[in-house]
């Protein structure tokens, strides 16, 4: 799957959030994108996920322009979001969860949801229990498994490891880490040695615009301490 965003601008009124925003995600990749609070990480991302409408600029998958396409035609062209927050139904179980989103991808029936509940045992354990019921982190395993069976090529995940317990954090980073040889991961994290741990190649933004990127074998705090508060 080829991924672009090329001079992505976004509005909010006349404050003006993204500046500019240009960057590849290569196939089988995990692409980090990092800076303080209020650089206009969640935003862009709402922008590749079609929840935001862009200002100005291309977003491209597989040469294609997705930029005026709708969140589900999006998703059912490969993309997969995990936003902050995780937006799980509360109301539903574990299980029905995860079929809503097979269903509405046809993966209902192929042996997906074996597949991805396998990478997060716990949630076969609390099959029949309530979304709402669930711990921080076992909510954060349903939202990325919901995701996941929708059988994407490109996921986006939103801070995955705030206000998660350790061993789960490790728990995910392998699951990312896996995954990475069949889809590429856009991630956006402030947990810095999580997002060293994974990634491939690296940009922060601050103020909106890309003020720094990388390949991911030479992210150090040294280095991202120009930008990043650590």
């Amino acid at each position: 799957m080829q991924f672009r965003v090329e001079s992505l601008d976004q509005h909010y009124g006349s404050a003006q959030v993204l500046r500019g925003v240009t960057f590849d995600i290569a196939p089988g990749e995990c692409l980090s994108v990092l800076g303080r609070n209020g650089a206009g990480k969640t935003t862009l991302l709402k922008c590749i996920a079609g929840v935001l409408r862009p200002s100005q600029g291309a977003i491209m998958m597989n040469d294609v322009d997705i930029t005026s396409w709708a969140p589900h035609r999006r998703s059912r062209a490969g993309l997969a979001y995990v936003p902050q927050g995780r937006e799980i139904f509360s109301e539903l179980t574990v299980g029905e969860n995860i079929e809503a989103a097979a269903r509405a991808h046809g993966s209902l029936r192929d042996g997906t949801i074996d597949e991805i509940v396998a990478l997060f045992p716990v949630l076969r354990e609390m099959w029949r229990r309530s979304g709402g019921a669930l711990s921080g982190g076992q909510q954060q395993q349903l939202a990325i498994a919901r995701a996941l069976v929708t059988k994407p090529q490109l996921l986006l995940l939103d801070e995955p490891t705030e206000g998660i317990q350790p061993n789960l954090v490790e728990a995910i980073r392998l699951v990312i880490e896996g995954l990475k040889t069949r889809i590429s991961v856009l991630l956006v994290e402030q947990y810095l040695d999580f997002a060293m741990s994974i990634s491939d190649s690296y940009v922060i933004l601050a103020r909106g615009a890309i003020v720094d990127s990388g390949r991911g074998d030479a992210m150090s705090r040294d280095a991202l301490s120009r930008h990043i508060s650590i």
